[in-house]
């Protein structure tokens, strides 16, 4: 394969004015046969490339479009042809659009598949790139994958501005060594099959450049390719850019229906609801029967948590569109909430039909099995899901409880780790090893792994520390390292402060709660907490009517009700230990080093 994978941002060379005319070439030979998405596809690319003029391509006839508008006509006109109506014909659109929503099931049986590839071997020697794209599209759905490769390939070279060649050729490398294998032309048309490819699989850093790069070479204007980062971005879990992209996308082009189904996501994961709202009955203005529009509404009921109205959406983009595969996913995670692990498996399996090469769909079903109680089917789907998303530690550390639960400590540990070492998304690896390693009575390595977990920024605030800096306390005193275990003890009273004082102050047991809000202040991360306690108290003081004791619930510890206030001082305590910085000549805990997580949000 001629590598089309960028390196860097200023890599790509491009000649703006042969694109164009190979664009204009290939709009009139696609449009002559019925090839509406390829023609629209193409068509937003010459219409981002609008200031670049060439004077040197001649019409076959007058069809009375003024040069300068050329673009915009062919544009609104491809739009017209695949029927994605502008703002003015929205409402004919409405009104032809008021019958039922579900549309027959137009798949061809397997016999009608294998005659017409008959014919396409019969006529082998005649057949141009067009009918090899289709010879192409058969193969794959008789699962003949490697033939398909190359009838695809032959496709592409014959007709480089083909767009729907290069998709399909794109859904059939499941890896990157896959791509790189591939025989393609030397055409620019290649750079975009190569970022398109990366979105594919997930490689969300290689994609980014790769748009970057085309950006830079003059397609900054491209819907599409703001479009295609905006994906990236929200595959590497920046939710931020990928928003601010979709919402310039939004302002440039309000009626552009293409992507919204992720843009809807981008809004359900921050919570958006007014949002999400809004841009549902945006997209019902538009066009009700898109899958698109199905899929933005289901998103909006999935967040104000109906369930089952949100499935019968996704029911609906899939009638419209049995390959959607955002649809089964999505509709897979709506079953999951409705407890019916069955539905989703299925959901999960037509996905994977879709495309192999999504880790959501094995994810899925690696939860969907667990829920079941089946962990030797999560260990299975697990592997996939994490084969294909590398660089993601939660299928790593979902893997690693598999492993656990059917006693496979050695793999589990291996797991955890690698989801430590790979940059741990949740915060949870280094916890779920230590606790691993004292189950298997390893307190060295606990302690290690525990030690970690502590130094970690990320953890700070986090409801498993207490139990971590608790076991490290008695670790280093039952080796008489006091100020280790000092340091550590401390620690633990830091946290036990802030929940007595919020204990105290549900009873309304207020000297109680005032008491140990004063300890939080004496600390660094849990003086807010204790700002906020005493302002609770103060704010309940002033609201009481009299000076009469509270009544004490009837459940409360008969330890606590005898408590005499007057025992409780505000005294400072001891300067705490410093944490230690080295252990003593005659010990050492073994440390691990963590890489810096890139994908925090």
């Amino acid at each position: 394969m001629q590598q089309p994978f960028i390196n860097s941002k200023d890599d790509i060379q491009i000649d703006l004015n042969q694109v164009r005319i190979d664009i204009i070439h290939g709009i009139r030979e696609c449009s002559d046969r019925g090839l509406t998405q390829t023609v629209k596809w193409l068509s937003e690319l010459n219409y981002a490339l609008k200031d670049h003029k060439i004077n040197n391509i001649q019409s076959n006839y007058d069809d009375g479009i003024l040069p300068d508008e050329r673009e915009t006509y062919l544009l609104a006109k491809s739009y017209f042809d695949c029927q994605e109506y502008s703002q003015y014909m929205s409402s004919e659109k409405k009104r032809l659009d008021n019958s039922t929503d579900v549309g027959p099931d137009n798949s061809e049986s397997t016999q009608v598949l294998l005659d017409l590839l008959s014919f396409f071997k019969a006529n082998h020697s005649s057949l141009d790139g067009y009918l090899l794209y289709l010879e192409g599209v058969i193969l794959k759905k008789l699962d003949l994958r490697s033939q398909a490769v190359s009838v695809l390939q032959s496709a592409v070279a014959g007709v480089p501005t083909l767009w729907a060649a290069w998709v399909e050729l794109a859904g059939l490398a499941n890896e990157y060594e896959a791509l790189d294998s591939l025989q393609l032309p030397k055409h620019w048309m290649m750079y975009f099959f190569a970022a398109h490819a990366f979105v594919e699989l997930k490689l969300s850093e290689q994609a980014l450049e790769a748009y970057i790069g085309l950006a830079n070479a003059g397609f900054n204007k491209s819907t599409y390719v703001t479009a295609q980062m905006a994906i990236a971005h929200h595959d590497r879990r920046d939710v931020d850019s990928a928003l601010a992209l979709f919402g310039e996308l939004y302002q440039n082009d309000p009626y552009r229906l293409d992507n919204w189904d992720v843009y809807s996501h981008l809004l359900y994961l921050k919570e958006k609801r007014m949002e999400l709202a809004k841009l549902a009955q945006k997209a019902v203005s538009i066009d009700k029967y898109r899958v698109e529009t199905c899929c933005v509404i289901g998103n909006y009921y999935s967040l104000r948590s109906e369930h089952q109205k949100a499935v019968v959406y996704f029911q609906r983009a899939l009638s419209l569109d049995p390959q959607y595969l955002s649809a089964w996913i999505l509709m897979g995670h709506e079953f999951i909430e409705l407890q019916n692990s069955n539905a989703a498996i299925q959901c999960y399996r037509q996905a994977i039909d879709v495309n192999r090469n999504d880790y959501r769909a094995w994810n899925g079903l690696g939860q969907a099995y667990e829920i079941l109680g089946l962990n030797g089917y999560c260990i299975y789907y697990y592997s996939r899901a994490a084969q294909l998303k590398p660089d993601d530690s939660r299928m790593l550390v979902s893997l690693g409880e598999a492993y656990e639960k059917m006693e496979k400590i050695p793999n589990a540990l291996k797991c955890y780790y690698k989801a430590h070492s790979t940059g741990d998304i949740e915060g949870m690896a280094l916890f779920k090893l230590a606790k691993l390693y004292e189950k298997s009575n390893m307190p060295n390595s606990a302690a290690a792994a525990y030690t970690a977990a502590c130094q970690e920024p990320g953890n700070a605030g986090s409801k498993e520390l207490p139990p971590a800096q608790r076991y490290l306390a008695q670790y280093y005193l039952r080796f008489a390292l006091l100020d280790h275990a000092a340091h550590y003890a401390y620690k633990c009273l830091e946290h036990e402060s802030r929940y007595l004082a919020q204990y105290y102050l549900r009873f309304a047991l207020l000297d109680h709660a005032a008491h140990y809000a004063y300890k939080c202040l004496e600390h660094e991360s849990t003086k807010e907490a204790g700002k906020n306690i005493l302002k609770a108290i103060s704010e309940k003081r002033l609201s009481a009517s009299s000076s009469q004791c509270a009544n004490l619930p009837e459940d409360l510890p008969d330890a606590i009700k005898n408590i005499s206030t007057s025992s409780i001082s505000h005294d400072a305590s001891k300067t705490p230990f410093p944490s230690p910085n080295t252990a003593p000549d005659n010990f050492s805990t073994p440390m691990y080093s963590k890489k810096s997580s890139k994908y925090k949000m």
